[in-house]
């Protein structure tokens, strides 16, 4: 799994008025993890935030950044009651995990000591690496959010220690507000990062400072951290048909998994032959294709395609001058399949 954004509808800790709003821009872009915190809004505004981040298809997450024991015991139960899919934050585990117990959220409490508004984490990476340790020793401790930015500790060392001490996922939290705080979230093996103020308020760089603008920059820059980046453009066919003249040699032009696409010029006809275990696709891009098998003949226009099964004879022929075809079939496929003679080619090019 790769690294997670989690995009807060919050601002210093509390969840924006205009909540709802900002949901449906994420929701357009994409962002499949969305959370909110347990004060800002009222417990039915925040029902109907959660209910709206599920019908768009995202998980929904409940961070607690209140302070006093009543408060954090509050907001786990408005957790199981709003229906969140993980809740966050909050440092009184004994008094958390009963209520959430039986429920199906998961549970990612603060390590170390939280104090103030917004929350500030204290104590030293010793400390909060033995914390981290004792809560996820915990059973219905799904995991960690560790406000790593709010400390004043050492931030990459801090959040690659808490990583290698735990085997649960680590989340982490508090003013990470630009690509490179998020490439040492990635680096150090965290699962994943939330953001609120900073994109709310146009922190985050990109072209533009609105919302959609800032998702968007993260979200790229997440992708690319992932290597979730296509590295292809947009091929021509005619351009590409173009390079080369060589017939009955296939070159590669792109590959799905262990099918590659090859292109083909063909002109008069080839070998009579067949593949033992590959099936072929044939597609015409420009004239005419005839394709002989043992019962019948088949001719192919352009704009059309055949499929040839594994183990069946059949012989092309290219009824114009040249036919231009595109070939899909897997990397292992011998243009002359068990058939060996001067036609065939075991080194292909690239077109």
């Amino acid at each position: 799994m790769g690294l997670r954004f989690i995009f807060m509808l919050t601002r210093n800790d509390r969840t924006v008025e205009d909540a709802s709003k900002q949901l449906q821009t994420a929701l357009r872009l994409g962002v499949r993890h969305i959370g909110f915190k347990d004060i800002g809004l009222p417990i039915d505004q925040l029902k109907s935030l959660n209910q709206a981040i599920k019908a768009g298809g995202a998980t929904s997450y409940l961070e607690v950044v209140s302070l006093d024991r009543e408060s954090e015991i509050v907001s786990a139960k408005a957790a199981v009651e709003i229906g969140v899919d993980i809740l966050l934050g909050g440092t009184r585990v004994d008094d958390v995990l009963p209520i959430v117990t039986g429920s199906s959220l998961q549970y990612f409490p603060f390590p170390g000591r939280i104090s103030g508004h917004p929350s500030v984490l204290e104590g030293t990476i010793g400390e909060i690496v033995e914390s981290a340790k004792a809560l996820t020793a915990r059973d219905g401790v799904h995991g960690l959010d560790l406000l790593a930015y709010r400390s004043r500790e050492d931030v990459p060392t801090l959040i690659r220690q808490v990583c290698a001490a735990v085997s649960k996922p680590v989340y982490v939290a508090g003013s990470i507000d630009t690509p490179e705080r998020i490439a040492v979230v990635k680096d150090a093996g965290a699962a994943g990062f939330t953001i609120g103020t900073a994109a709310l308020d146009g922190k985050y760089p990109a072209p533009e400072k609105d919302v959609s603008s800032q998702l968007a920059a993260i979200l790229r820059d997440v992708a690319t951290l992932n290597r979730h980046i296509s590295p292809f453009q947009k091929k021509n066919l005619t351009s590409a048909f173009g390079r080369f003249n060589d017939t009955w040699s296939p070159r590669i032009a792109g590959q799905i998994n262990d099918m590659q696409i090859k292109l083909a010029k063909f002109s008069g006809e080839f070998v009579w032959h067949f593949h033992k275990s590959e099936d072929e696709l044939f597609l015409v891009h420009k004239g005419r294709l005839l394709m002989k098998f043992r019962d019948r003949d088949e001719i192919i226009e352009e704009g059309e395609f055949i499929v040839v099964p594994h183990g069946v004879e059949h012989c092309p022929v290219a009824l114009d001058d040249t036919c231009e075809v595109v070939m899909l079939e897997p990397s292992t496929t011998l243009n002359t399949g068990t058939t060996r003679n001067e036609r065939t080619v075991t080194e292909l090019g690239r077109g």
